[in-house]
Order: structure tokens, then C-alpha cells, then sequence
């Protein structure tokens, strides 16, 4: 059996599709989406109908929450411009049918094995190679199975835990390890346990450059839009490390976003 695990596609179609092609092309007999499927770049919608059409299980990210959470406040506020974005081009039986997803997923014929897409309780908890044990403990509490499969961080990563295993799958859309390519995870079940293999797909990134301009979502979401799209181009961090600084700044001096930006893309 051969699974490929997609996450972490953040409206990324290009990459999207050239990731599904690659795990098609290797065999793969189930694929699972492990989150974060929206958000980020243009094709939220589009990533969320193809997701939706391959009748495959998907688990819910935290940006699947946000655009089910998304309030009219946060609507107006241009820091949530890229959830608002991607709120927009979903129909409410679309967001209703996000709201229902599970946040983790054991498969039947393999019980020792655990999906999630960050911690089965908790969307947002990272998990590094040099996270403490205790702190791996708290976000799975109860946890018996053998391997967590996961993703959210948006770098490859297989991390011991006591006797178990920590999977992360990298990032389809949005990898944060300095490559940008598609990145995703291929497990070979070999006996009663599993081979891993971490795939990074070369794929058209000029193209999935241009849809910010194409789309008029880079017009439209301002300041955030420019560093998701710097994201995309280097593939390295730069919107939550913002988010942070803009925090820190808010505290010293009255500043728009828009100037934020401005002087963190300058540093």
C-alpha cells in the first residue's frame, strides 16, 4: 500500500496540480489532504473544488478555520484580506462543508497510524526538531499509535518520540525550506511498518506568480498579498515573522499595515 499525503496547499492550484500528477505517477493507491488547503495564494476556491473532487479524506487546517471563522470585523480589517479573499469564493454550503471536517484521521487497515494536520487538538501547535519531548506529550495526549503523520509547518521533518515517529509532510504550496517546489509525502507500508520518502515536485512557479496579478488578488489584499507572495517566491517565512514584528511595533508607534510592511520588507 502507498500513500501520498498532500498539505499545506494554501490556494496554490499550480503546485496543487503538479503534485497530484507526481503522486499519480508514482503509484500512489489512496491520497489523504492533511490541511490548509485554502489561504495564501489566489486559488483558494479552485484548491478547494479540485480537493473536493478527488473523493479523498480531508482533514481540517487553521485556515480552513479562519474562513469558517472569519467575522465582519475581520472582514474589514486588511490583515485578514487574504481569509476574506478566499471566504468570497466559496459558497456557504462550501465553508459549512469545511466546518465539518475532522482534525484527525486513523484508517482502519491501519490503526497504529495517526493523520493530523497539526495536533489532533490544537491546529496551530508546531512541532521543531528541537521541541521538547514534554511539550510533544501535551499536544497528543492519550496517543497510542506508532506514527503521526502531520503537517502545518511547511518543512519536511521525521522527528523520534519516545518509540513513536513524527511525520511532516512539507508544504505543496507554500514550503518554507528555502526550495520552491511542491513538496508532499509518500509512505510505503513495508510489513508492520512504514518507508517514508519526501517528494519535491519542480513545478511552474512564474505562472502561479503572475495569478496574484492575474487574479486582481494582489490589487485587492494589499500589504499581506505582498508577503505571501515574497513567501511563495523565496520559499522562506516572512508572514508570520511580520505579524510579530507588526505586533511589537503597534506597541511603540502608530503605524497603517501598509507602512508595516513597508519597513519589515525593508529590513
Amino acid at each position: 500500500m502507498r500513500l501520498a499525503i498532500l498539505a499545506d496547499i494554501h490556494g496554490n492550484l499550480v503546485a496543487f496540480d503538479a503534485a497530484l500528477a507526481d503522486a499519480r505517477s508514482q503509484n500512489a493507491d489512496r491520497i489523504i489532504l492533511a490541511g490548509d488547503i485554502v489561504v495564501g495564494c489566489p486559488d483558494s476556491g479552485d484548491c478547494w473544488n479540485r480537493a473536493v473532487s478527488l473523493g479523498v479524506p480531508i482533514l481540517r487546517g487553521n485556515h480552513e478555520r479562519y474562513v469558517c471563522e472569519l467575522t465582519p470585523r475581520q472582514a474589514g480589517d486588511a490583515q485578514y484580506a487574504p481569509i476574506r479573499w478566499a471566504a468570497e469564493r466559496l459558497s456557504k454550503d462550501q465553508i459549512a462543508a469545511m466546518t465539518g471536517l475532522p482534525m484527525s484521521l486513523v484508517l482502519p487497515e491501519f490503526p497504529d497510524t495517526l493523520f493530523v494536520h497539526a495536533s489532533p487538538g490544537d491546529d496551530r501547535d508546531n512541532i521543531a526538531p528541537h521541541t521538547p519531548a514534554s511539550e510533544i506529550a501535551a499536544m497528543f495526549p492519550g496517543i497510542t499509535q506508532r506514527w503521526i503523520v502531520r503537517g502545518h509547518n511547511h518543512t519536511c521533518m521525521i522527528r523520534p518520540w519516545g518509540e513513536a515517529a513524527i511525520v511532516t509532510t512539507g508544504s505543496v504550496g507554500l514550503p518554507l525550506d528555502l526550495y520552491t517546489t511542491a513538496q508532499y509525502l509518500l509512505m510505503d507500508r513495508r510489513g508492520d511498518g512504514w518507508d517514508f520518502r519526501h517528494v519535491s515536485v519542480p513545478y511552474d512557479l512564474q505562472a502561479a506568480l503572475e495569478r496574484f496579478d492575474s487574479t486582481g488578488y494582489l490589487a485587492s489584499c494589499g500589504p499581506m498579498a505582498r508577503l505571501f507572495r515574497r513567501e511563495l517566491a523565496t520559499g522562506s517565512h516572512y508572514v508570520v515573522p511580520f505579524i510579530r514584528f507588526y505586533k511589537e511595533l503597534q506597541k511603540r508607534e502608530r503605524i497603517s499595515l501598509h507602512e508595516a510592511v513597508d519597513k519589515f520588507m525593508a529590513y
